[in-house]
């Protein structure tokens, strides 16, 4: 059964999303993080993904408070990510209640430190974030969405894919925010060229409907936000793929 993430956005204190990556386009939600994580974990929600937007700009997370707070006042699994590029700051992620760590700069940037990380800290616990401007051309996009890599996403799934990566979250940065579905394509030609790689699917989730397409292709988890932020995914229409903690 797919695993559903909600995404919890961090910038300047607020939470956000945006469309497409573009930083214009910004709409912050009145909700506070702790109350949305509390709120996710009363329905069955079991991990959450927490997306530092003022660390990967920087490129130094920035939000372990609010890391801090969840993992202080919740059982969530906290998946982690936002600037993360050092093993310092991997571990004060973890001393922070973090989990899991999702680091996509430094692994295009450093691509072998990256790979270091995987067996230092297990391959159950790094995620690739290999992120693509779109499916045709499936140029990376890094450090925020504001920078493009000069290899394709192939060519970088490749690399760590041979030495031991088992977890890649990937989003059609063009399909993010906008509610347009996800890339099911995409999805399904990565699942192809990389069989035994659990792929977390990101972007564009309109519905239940998407979900459950997800799952019926195999995609390991999926990644959700505007979605619910906008009142069109209730976590109600979630409950199918969740088990209610007693």
């Amino acid at each position: 059964m797919i695993q559903v993430i909600p995404s919890i956005a961090i910038r300047k204190g607020r939470v956000v999303k945006m469309r497409k990556g573009d930083p214009l386009s910004e709409k912050a939600y009145d909700e506070n993080p702790l109350d949305l994580a509390r709120r996710f974990e009363d329905h069955g929600i079991e991990v959450v993904h927490v997306v530092d937007l003022d660390g990967a700009e920087k490129g130094s997370p920035q939000n372990y408070h609010v890391v801090q707070a969840i993992a202080g006042y919740t059982d969530l699994k906290i998946d982690f990510t936002g600037g993360i590029s050092t093993d310092g700051d991997i571990s004060k992620a973890y001393e922070s209640g973090a989990d899991y760590i999702t680091a996509s700069s430094i692994a295009v940037s450093h691509p072998e430190l990256f790979a270091s990380w995987i067996i230092t800290y297990g391959r159950e616990k790094m995620t690739l974030g290999a992120d693509v401007t779109d499916i045709q051309s499936k140029t990376i996009a890094f450090r925020g969405w504001q920078k493009k890599a000069e290899l394709t996403l192939f060519e970088h799934l490749a690399y760590f894919y041979d030495r031991g990566l088992k977890y890649v979250k990937s989003t059609d940065i063009s399909r993010d925010g906008v509610l347009e579905g996800p890339a099911f394509s995409f999805y399904e030609e990565l699942r192809q060229q990389f069989p035994e790689l659990s792929i977390l699917a990101s972007g564009g989730v309109r519905g239940v409907d998407d979900i459950k397409r997800l799952n019926d292709m195999g995609i390991f988890a999926v990644i959700f936000g505007k979605a619910y932020y906008e009142g069109i995914l209730k976590l109600k229409d979630l409950e199918q793929f969740l088990v209610k903690k007693a």
